[in-house]
C-alpha cells in the first residue's frame, strides 16, 4: 500500500496509471485533430494554446480581484471550511485504521478482476463467453455508455460506487455514537461521497474528455466563465437568470399591494369570476424563500387556479433581510400574521379569513392560531392549511446535522450586520441534495460547458432572500434544536403562552411522500397536537412539486384516509390513492368550511374606484436583494 491519505485517492491511482496503456480505442477521436502522420496540426495546436491562455488569463483576473478585495467571497464558499470537514470526518471513520484499508484494497483488487474479466481481460477473461458488459454496480451519474465503453473508465466509476458503499456501511457499524451523532456523520459522509464521484473530475469523466476533444477545449473555457461568474457572486447558478422578468413571465396574476409594514407588503389579486367565496384567503409563504413558488406562470399557478375557482386571494410579501431589521424575532413575524389578518378583515368587512402557511410560515402560523384561541380571537380564523410545515420537530431529517452548538456559533458569525445572507440557505438546501442540485450542475456547467437552462422553478430556487439573524438562532434553537412548540406554553411569543392543545380550528395539512425538507412523518405530528377537525393529505413528490402540482399537468397522486389513522404508518396502511392534483380535494374541503359566496365588487376589487392601493403586483419587496 502507497502513503497516500485515504483510499480514495489510492484505488483511483491505479486506474488513472491504465488510462494510458487503454486508451488505445480512443484514439480514433483524437486521430480526427490530426494531420495524415499523426502529428498535431498548427491550427488546432495553436487553438489549444488559446485555450490554455484564455483559462489562465480568466483565473489571474479572479485572483486579481480576490486580492483587492478579500471579503468578496462569502465565508460559507471558503475552501479551508471544507477540507477542514473532510478531516474531521476521516479522522472519525474506520478508513484512518489500517487494517480497514487492507481489506478495502483487497476487496477491491476482486472487484478489478471481476470488472476486467467483463472485457476479457485479467484472471478471469476466460469466463467472459461474449454478450454486453453487465458491471456489478449501477448509478445514473454514470449511465452513459461512454463509462462502460472502456475498462479504464469502468473501473473508475465501479471502484468509487464500491467505496461508497463500504463507507456508508462503516457509518451505520461505528460504536460509541448516538443517533445524533450517527446521522450527522451519515450526512457528511454522503455529502462527501458524492463530491468525490470522479463524474466530478475532467480527467476522469469520459463524457467531459470526449466533449473538451470535440470542442478543442472551448467548453472549458465557457465552463470557466460559468464558475468564475458564480464564485463572484458567491452562488452556484442553475439557471438563465436573464429569461425571467417579475410581473412579465413569473409571477404574473393580476393584483395591487393594498398594504405594507417594514416587514411585509400585502397583495390582494383581482377577481375572475362574478362572484367570489364570501371568506377571504390570506397565504403566508415562507420568507426563507420568494412568494412567487406559488405564482411562477398562469400554468403553474396556486394563486391564479385559487382566483379562478372564486376565492378572493391575498399573499404576503415578506421583506428580504437588511441591517435595519437586525432585531427582528419569530414574535414580529407572529405579530405580522395577525395584521395580516385583522387587516384583510377590516378592508373587506368581514369576521374572519382562511389562512395558509407554507413550511416555515406554516410553523408560525401554527402559534399565530394558539396565540388567538389564549386570547379567545379564535373566531379571526375559520380555517387553517398547512404546506409542508412542522410544528413538532423531533423528526425534522437531514436539517437537524445544522443545529448543534458549534454549527449555531459558525451561523452566528456570518450574520455580522445582523443579518444573514440567503446564498448560506441556498447552500445548505442544495447540500440537502447534492448530486441533483450542486455536481450535476458542476458537470453540465463548469465541465462540459452547457448553456443554463430557462427553468422557472430552478430560477425561484436561486432568488435567495436573506434572513433576520437574531429569528434564525432563535428558530434553530428552540424549534429544531430542543423543539419547545410542542411543550404547553413552554414558550412565549408577543407576551402569550403558546399551547398547540389549545387549537381547534378546522385544518387541512398537506404532506410531500419525498419531501428532504419537511419530511412526512414530521408533517404528521401535528396531528397529535391540534385538538379541532382536521384532514391530513399526503401529496406525491417533495417540498416543492408536491404543493405545485396544478390540476391540469396531471402528475404525480395524492393519497386520504377517512378512518382515524394513529400513526402515518397506519395512514399509508388504509389509504386511498387518488391521481394527479390534490388542489381540487382542497378546494372541496374549503368550501365545506364556508359555502357562502358575494358579489365580486368593491374592495373586492383592488384598485376600483375609491379604493387606495400602493403598487401593482408583484410590488417591490420581491424585487429586494
Amino acid at each position: 500500500m502507497n502513503d497516500t491519505p485515504d483510499p480514495f485517492t489510492n484505488m483511483y491511482e491505479g486506474p488513472a496509471k491504465l488510462m494510458r496503456a487503454m486508451f488505445a480505442p480512443m484514439m480514433g477521436t483524437m486521430d480526427a485533430a490530426k494531420g495524415i502522420d499523426g502529428a498535431v496540426s498548427p491550427e488546432d495546436a495553436k487553438h489549444w494554446a488559446e485555450v490554455g491562455a484564455k483559462l489562465q488569463a480568466m483565473w489571474l483576473q479572479y485572483q486579481s480581484e480576490q486580492l483587492s478585495n478579500p471579503q468578496a467571497l462569502v465565508p460559507y464558499f471558503d475552501p479551508a471550511r471544507w477540507m477542514a470537514l473532510a478531516t474531521d470526518w476521516y479522522q472519525k471513520m474506520p478508513l484512518a485504521q489500517a487494517e480497514q484499508q487492507k481489506a478495502l484494497m483487497e476487496e477491491g483488487m476482486r472487484l478489478w478482476e471481476d470488472v476486467l474479466g467483463q472485457y476479457g481481460l485479467g484472471p478471469k477473461a476466460a469466463e467472459k463467453h461474449g454478450g454486453e458488459v453487465e458491471l456489478p454496480r449501477k448509478d445514473r451519474r454514470f449511465a452513459d455508455e461512454k463509462w462502460r465503453a472502456h475498462p479504464a473508465f469502468a473501473l473508475i466509476h465501479q471502484t468509487y460506487l464500491f467505496l461508497a458503499e463500504r463507507v456508508a456501511e462503516m457509518v451505520e457499524k461505528a460504536d460509541n455514537l448516538n443517533p445524533q451523532q450517527r446521522e450527522q456523520l451519515r450526512f457528511t459522509t454522503k455529502a462527501i461521497t458524492e463530491a468525490a464521484s470522479p463524474a466530478n473530475f475532467p480527467l476522469l469523466n469520459p463524457v467531459v474528455m470526449e466533449r473538451t476533444l470535440e470542442t478543442r477545449g472551448d467548453n472549458l473555457v465557457k465552463g470557466m466563465e460559468h464558475l468564475l461568474t458564480d464564485m463572484r457572486r458567491g452562488q452556484l447558478s442553475h439557471t438563465d437568470a436573464s429569461a425571467f422578468t417579475l410581473g412579465e413571465n413569473i409571477a404574473t396574476t393580476s393584483g395591487k399591494v393594498v398594504h405594507e409594514t417594514p416587514l411585509y407588503q400585502l397583495i390582494q389579486y383581482s377577481p375572475t369570476t362574478d362572484k367570489v367565496m364570501e371568506t377571504p384567503l390570506i397565504i403566508f409563504p415562507p420568507w426563507i424563500n420568494r412568494f412567487y413558488i406559488l405564482d411562477l406562470n398562469a400554468k403553474k399557478s396556486f394563486v391564479k387556479w385559487a382566483v379562478d375557482q372564486g376565492v378572493t386571494v391575498f399573499m404576503v410579501s415578506w421583506k428580504s433581510a437588511d441591517a435595519s431589521m437586525k432585531d427582528v424575532i419569530w414574535d414580529d413575524y407572529v405579530r405580522a400574521q395577525i395584521d395580516a389578518i385583522d387587516h384583510v378583515r377590516e378592508r373587506l368587512d368581514v369576521p374572519s379569513v382562511h389562512a395558509i402557511g407554507y413550511c416555515v410560515a406554516g410553523t408560525t402560523l401554527a402559534a399565530t392560531l394558539a396565540i388567538l384561541h389564549r386570547r379567545e380571537q379564535e373566531d379571526k380564523v375559520r380555517s387553517a392549511t398547512f404546506f409542508t410545515a412542522q410544528v413538532d420537530f423531533e423528526k425534522a431529517g437531514e436539517l437537524l446535522n445544522f443545529i448543534d452548538d458549534q454549527q449555531l456559533a459558525a451561523i452566528k458569525g456570518m450574520s455580522p450586520d445582523g443579518y444573514l445572507d440567503g446564498r448560506y440557505m441556498a447552500a445548505t438546501f442544495n447540500l440537502l441534495r447534492g448530486t441533483d442540485l450542486i455536481w450535476n450542475y458542476v458537470v453540465n456547467n463548469y465541465l462540459l460547458g452547457e448553456d443554463y437552462p430557462a427553468f422557472d422553478l430552478l430560477h425561484w430556487n436561486g432568488d435567495v432572500t436573506n434572513l433576520p439573524a437574531k429569528w434564525h438562532q432563535q428558530y434553530l434553537r428552540d424549534l429544531y434544536r430542543d423543539n419547545r412548540l410542542v411543550e404547553g406554553d413552554a414558550l412565549t411569543v408577543d407576551n402569550t403562552p403558546v399551547d398547540l392543545g389549545r387549537v381547534n380550528t378546522p385544518t387541512y395539512v398537506q404532506a410531500g411522500k419525498e419531501d428532504h425538507i419537511a419530511p412526512a412523518e414530521s408533517v404528521w405530528r401535528i396531528t397529535e397536537h391540534f385538538g379541532g377537525p382536521l384532514r391530513f393529505v399526503l401529496a406525491g413528490s417533495g417540498h416543492i412539486a408536491g404543493v405545485v402540482n396544478p390540476p391540469s399537468s396531471g402528475k404525480y397522486q395524492y393519497w386520504t384516509n377517512d378512518g382515524s389513522p394513529r400513526s402515518l404508518a397506519e395512514f399509508r396502511e388504509g389509504a386511498e390513492e387518488h391521481p394527479g392534483s390534490w388542489w381540487p380535494d382542497w378546494i372541496d374541503w374549503l368550501r365545506e368550511q364556508d359555502g357562502e359566496t358575494v358579489p365580486a365588487k368593491g374592495k373586492r376589487k383592488p384598485g376600483a374606484k375609491g379604493d387606495r392601493v400602493i403598487e401593482n403586483a408583484p410590488g417591490r419587496y420581491v424585487a429586494t436583494r
